[in-house]
């Protein structure tokens, strides 16, 4: 953000002197005192004129510590909401501005714990083109002129890792501090906002201005570097300065309408001013963008794209070649045979052999009878000439390989004399016989294999769609990757589960350090624990709130994550309710691993 320029300072003049203003024009012409039923009314339209600045946060958020023990709950939270709205406000922006810190802090925290190697590359490669530059140069001189080695540079980027890291969390403590005491105020203040809103909310007012003043002295002189604009030590003058109420108005027990308004908009503004601050100091500590970081990759992806069109424009027709034009008629003639061989085809076949099952079933018997013919015809043949040589009848259920016994001995006797008993004998009838049960098994044999053929042609499509088939999973994966977005806790996959679990598992160790800090007498240090674990418990509020209302166990993981916020609640209840949590709700147990 920029530095503060006299039409700021104008602007903030102007704001006090309107409260000046207003707090002696209602002294000299009085100022009709309304009755407590018409201050949530008041409320609604002071709301309307009071300019809010643009909301940076997501609807769902942590609520707010309401009464549990209200006798028309749901009524009085449906009045209230109006004096809510500003509460809200103030903390959906610090909430949102300490996400923007931890995702900075969380960067340079991990670059912290990197080997020296790690550290030393990101210096030199993972700062932009010109750091790149600036870092090459320095090393080269500096090791020619002073025997620079690299633990130098490890020294460097360590200081430059550790200045952020301060900083940042300088920030955060003092921002969850802040949230903490309000929280803490709030659910102080809870049944009286319910109940008389006319009474507690200008002394709410009151104890937030000074909550401001604490969070100005705060992080208000926390010493900033700008290059442009730079005191004579080095440090630039960007001091945080909130807007505060005035004494007299401080000091009375009933506000009219418009000291209400002014105290509203004098939140507002300072959340403002908060928002311009934060932004100046966090602009420097912020973690590079993935173009800064990964510049070397994209630089080599442009200069292969540059290459690459360089030469289809070498083979287009601008430059009088037919190449492209006759390499996309090859991949187009390629696209369809693949389509026409492992994706028509195959599943024409399926459907044909699905939807002709009654054809084929009629070919199949008529082949079949044919079989059965034959073998009837073989009976008789071998029945006949059994009784005839036996001399006998043969009983009606000898079996065909009974009387084949008989029929090769006979043949086995006539072919002592083959020439005689083939002209009168039995020898040419025993070999016409043989010759009909080759036939019979070579029908028997045909009709098995067109049997096994006709059962997998199924099977033959399917390998013939096996390409086409892998291709479509593979797809499929990708989409189904990129609309699940795993890797953020809103996600439904593994890995927004395990992101959930780990934000359960930071609330269990905040929690721990609350209460070592309260144990110790370390106050200051308990409240920004205590703010930290309502940052974690709003991002577990809308980590889970989707999944949760999608099974039915919303309402319970709601009421289960507002009783962590309590401030006046027992540390080992808590644990029992994150211990609940983490073995009953659906959205919060780990996948069953894949075997």
């Amino acid at each position: 953000m920029e530095a503060p320029t006299p039409e700021t300072g104008s602007k903030g003049l102007k704001a006090l002197a309107s409260l000046y203003s207003g707090y002696v024009w209602n002294r000299l012409f009085g100022s009709a005192r309304t009755s407590g039923s018409n201050f949530l009314g008041r409320i609604s339209r002071l709301g309307r004129r009071t300019s809010r600045p643009r909301s940076r946060r997501r609807t769902s958020r942590l609520p707010l510590p309401l009464p549990s023990n209200s006798a028309d709950r749901s009524v009085a939270i449906t009045e209230a909401s109006r004096v809510y709205d500003v509460l809200e406000d103030v903390m959906a922006h610090v909430l949102s501005y300490l996400h923007d810190i931890q995702k900075h802090l969380e960067f340079w925290l991990m670059r912290a714990e990197g080997s020296n190697g790690q550290k030393m590359y990101y210096m030199i490669f993972e700062r932009g083109p010109l750091a790149f530059v600036d870092e090459t140069v320095r090393l080269i001189r500096q090791s020619v002129t002073e025997g620079y080695s690299f633990q130098h540079l490890c020294q460097s980027a360590l200081a430059h890792i550790s200045e952020r890291i301060t900083i940042l969390t300088y920030l955060r403590c003092s921002l969850a501090s802040f949230l903490a005491e309000v929280y803490v105020e709030v659910d102080k203040r809870g049944e009286e906002l319910v109940k008389s809103p006319e009474k507690s909310f200008p002394s709410l007012l009151v104890v937030l201005d000074g909550l401001f003043s604490k969070l100005e002295d705060s992080i208000g002189s926390l010493p900033l570097h700008n290059q442009n604009n730079s005191s004579p030590d080095g440090s630039y003058s960007h001091r945080l300065a909130f807007y505060s109420l005035p004494k007299v108005i401080q000091e009375e027990s009933q506000w009219t309408d418009c000291e209400i308004s002014d105290a509203i908009n004098l939140i507002y503004q300072n959340i403002q001013k908060l928002e311009s601050y934060l932004s100046f100091a966090v602009a420097k500590c912020k973690k590079p963008r993935k173009v800064t970081q990964y510049w070397i990759g994209y630089t080599c992806g442009a200069v292969g794209f540059a290459a690459c069109s360089m030469w289809l424009v070498k083979h287009s027709s601008l430059m009088g070649s037919s190449d492209i034009s006759n390499w996309i008629r090859e991949a187009k003639d390629s696209t369809i045979s693949f389509y026409s061989d492992h994706v028509e085809r195959p599943l024409v076949s399926i459907r044909d052999e699905l939807f002709e099952t009654f054809r084929k079933r009629h070919e199949s018997a008529m082949e079949q009878e044919e079989v059965q013919l034959t073998a009837k015809s073989l009976h008789r043949m071998l029945q006949a000439f059994s009784e005839q040589t036996e001399g006998q009848k043969l009983p009606e259920d000898a079996s065909d390989q009974q009387m084949l016994e008989i029929v090769m001995a006979r043949y086995e006797k006539e072919l002592m004399h083959p020439v005689k008993n083939l002209l009168s004998g039995e020898l040419a009838r025993a070999l016409l016989i043989q010759v009909q049960k080759l036939k019979l098994d070579i029908e028997t044999a045909m009709l098995e294999l067109n049997q096994i053929l006709r059962a997998n042609e199924i099977n033959f499509a399917i390998l013939a769609a096996l390409p086409a088939f892998f291709l479509s999973i593979v797809l499929l994966m990708i989409m189904r990757a990129w609309l699940k977005q795993d890797t953020k806790a809103e996600g439904r996959g593994r890995v927004a589960r395990l992101q959930r679990r780990l934000i359960l598992v930071e609330i269990e160790k905040r929690i721990m350090q609350y209460q070592n800090y309260i144990d110790q007498g370390l106050e200051n240090d308990a409240r920004c624990i205590y703010g930290l674990m309502l940052y974690s418990l709003d991002r577990l509020y809308l980590a889970a709130e989707r999944h949760a209302r999608a099974t039915g166990e919303w309402p319970w993981l709601r009421q289960d994550i507002i009783d962590l916020a309590k401030p006046g609640l027992q540390t080992m209840y808590k644990f029992k309710v994150t211990s609940r949590m983490e073995r009953i709700y659906d959205c919060l147990l780990p996948l069953p691993k894949r075997h």
